[in-house]
């Protein structure tokens, strides 16, 4: 499977970082769980691992929070691919909305 990687500079407390990646992961699973199966999440530390089958593609990955960055990796579907700049846009526009200072 293709990978996406991707890392996201911060400027926030890790501990902070992770404090509103895990509120926001949380608000997601909620919002979005009659539309995904089989989610796997759990968080180790600074390190979020996570596996789900949506609109009938696997997708698994990890979010590593680290002092200066966010670093998502995330195995994606073949078919996904041809929507990978977009995946990436939106993540970033995420992530800088949610860690910004």
């Amino acid at each position: 499977m293709p990978k996406l990687k991707l890392d996201v500079p911060h400027t926030l407390d890790q501990e902070e970082a992770t404090r509103r990646l895990k509120d926001k992961f949380a608000a997601a699973k909620a919002q979005y769980h009659d539309q995904v199966q089989g989610l796997q999440d759990q968080w180790n530390d600074h390190t979020f691992s996570f596996s789900l089958h949506a609109m009938g593609m696997s997708v698994s990955g990890t979010v590593a929070v680290q002092p200066r960055n966010i670093r998502l990796e995330v195995a994606l579907p073949l078919a996904a691919m041809l929507f990978k700049r977009a995946i990436e846009d939106r993540v970033r526009q995420e992530v800088d909305g949610l860690l910004a200072t």
